[in-house]
């Protein structure tokens, strides 16, 4: 890769890993509805100008029902899931499970495809990969928060099935626009409530700094950066960020937050960046062009700021 592919690379995966923290100082003042409807809020004002500028809302209205199917599973119950959750659980642990994203992925993409093969190897990643989530689990979290665990699950779910949703139903629109109208749609559908919900007292400075670091910074800028980075190394390279993104989320929620650093983080997560490698990594030779040219993909590394488009971290 270039210098500035490097560059917008590690920018990416760490701006990627930083919302777990951030939203676990949020939580501590904020409701989970008010933390989704600020961030959402102040993400739609500043991308949904560029997003207009750029020609890309105008192509999303034939296909606004799958817009907001995506809008559903990839932003507006995710965050408020995760945020709920976060309240229990630590942003270390919450971005290690998150990590298990590219698992689920595999499995509903074999599930939902026919010609989709689940050979041995994808089935040792996925048995792999529930082994680590296992660890992680049972070595970090107790019985009583087993609900918050069963949040995250749906959030990684969510997370998994926005690509599909993007790359089967929505392959021809801007990317930019879809992200833009996603977190407007989110603002407008959580406004009700969260303008009742508004803290009776003034939150803290540092709850100000997480909110505004988390909206600007790790959702409207994030996405420049990272249709930026697809330009620059290609959508297949761009995705890898994926794999550095909770090990990011540990090193902060560790040394900033004094969370514990333990021994099932590490396992559960090796198991899973294991598993995850082995159940998504491409087949190769003869089989591998079959499977290519059956589902008509490319090869190809031509730069294409329409996809993929990014799932949200965080």
């Amino acid at each position: 890769m270039t210098r500035r592919g490097w560059v917008l690379f590690a920018a990416m995966a760490v701006i990627w890993g930083i919302p777990y923290l951030l939203i676990k100082i949020a939580v501590g003042e904020l409701t989970p509805v008010t933390l989704v409807f600020m961030r959402t809020t102040v993400g739609a004002l500043l991308l949904l100008p560029i997003a207009a500028m750029r020609g890309g809302l105008r192509p999303l209205l034939p296909y606004w029902r799958w817009v907001l199917a995506y809008t559903v599973v990839e932003v507006s119950l995710p965050w408020f899931l995760l945020s709920d959750a976060e309240r229990r659980l630590s942003s270390s642990l919450t971005g290690l499970l998150i990590a298990a994203v590219p698992l689920i992925g595999a499995l509903v993409t074999w599930l939902t495809r026919g010609d989709e093969r689940l050979d041995l190897r994808r089935i040792a990643g996925l048995v792999v990969g529930l082994v680590g989530v296992g660890a992680l689990v049972g070595l970090n979290v107790s019985f009583r928060d087993l609900g918050a665990v069963g949040e995250v699950a749906l959030v990684a779910l969510g997370y998994a099935t926005g690509p599909i949703i993007v790359s089967r139903r929505l392959p021809s629109v801007p990317a930019i626009g879809v992200v833009a109208a996603s977190l407007v749609l989110t603002a407008v559908g959580y406004a009700p409530l969260a303008l009742r919900q508004l803290p009776t007292t003034m939150p803290s400075p540092r709850v100000w700094v997480a909110v505004a670091f988390l909206a600007v910074v790790c959702t409207a800028l994030a996405f420049l950066l990272f249709f930026a980075l697809i330009a620059e190394v290609g959508p297949v390279r761009a995705t890898v960020i994926t794999y550095f993104n909770p090990a990011v989320a540990l090193l902060l929620g560790v040394t900033l937050l004094r969370e514990p650093f333990t021994l099932g983080a590490v396992v559960g997560f090796s198991l899973i960046l294991a598993g995850s490698l082995l159940a998504t990594r491409r087949a190769s030779g003869p089989a591998a062009g079959a499977a290519s040219s059956a589902s008509g993909s490319s090869a190809s590394e031509e730069p294409d700021t329409r996809g993929p488009l990014p799932r949200f971290q965080g």
